[in-house]
């Protein structure tokens, strides 16, 4: 059996983009699983991300305010096709994040995670996936905006980046 993802991130709506792009919701709305790694910015966004997704996997960012800190965990974790996920916006410096990263979830399989805004898809030498889909609606020092697709299955999971 096969499970699609979607992973985003920094979305910052309506501060850095009015909405998100048709791409990215007509993957949302084919995908059996979205992931959001916070920096939402309004509760709007959530909300509709909610109704339009199969089921969804989100936690807050730093960038994001009271209500959606009451309705969204710090770290989300969920268990897709076999595979332990968590969600997290911060992770710190990319120096040493495989190291920290295995300490702080040793009973993850594949951490989501966001705030630079840069993709990024590594495996720890514990065996961690780490995945940050960067941000479809700022670039910051990227060439293009982006967001990752990915598919489970029962031999682990294979992961594309999408330039917007």
């Amino acid at each position: 059996m096969k499970i699609r993802l979607v992973l985003l991130s920094d979305t910052h709506l309506p501060k850095r983009a009015k909405v998100l792009p048709a791409e990215l919701w007509d993957a949302v709305e084919s995908a059996d699983v979205v992931v959001h790694a916070g920096d939402w910015t309004e509760p709007a966004l959530l909300d509709e991300l909610a109704r339009r997704s199969r089921r969804l996997l989100a936690c807050y960012g730093n960038n994001d305010g009271d209500e959606l800190r009451d309705r969204l965990p710090l770290v989300a974790r969920d268990v897709v096709g076999g595979l332990r996920f968590a969600v997290v916006h911060e992770t710190g410096a990319g120096t040493g994040r495989e190291a920290r990263m295995d300490a702080l979830f040793p009973d993850t399989d594949v951490l989501v995670f966001g705030h630079s805004h840069i993709p990024w898809d590594t495996t720890t030498a514990d065996g961690l996936r780490l995945l940050n889909p960067g941000s479809p609606t700022d670039r910051r020092r990227q060439p293009r905006c982006s967001y990752m697709t990915a598919t489970v299955t029962g031999n682990g999971i294979e992961v594309a980046l999408h330039a917007l």
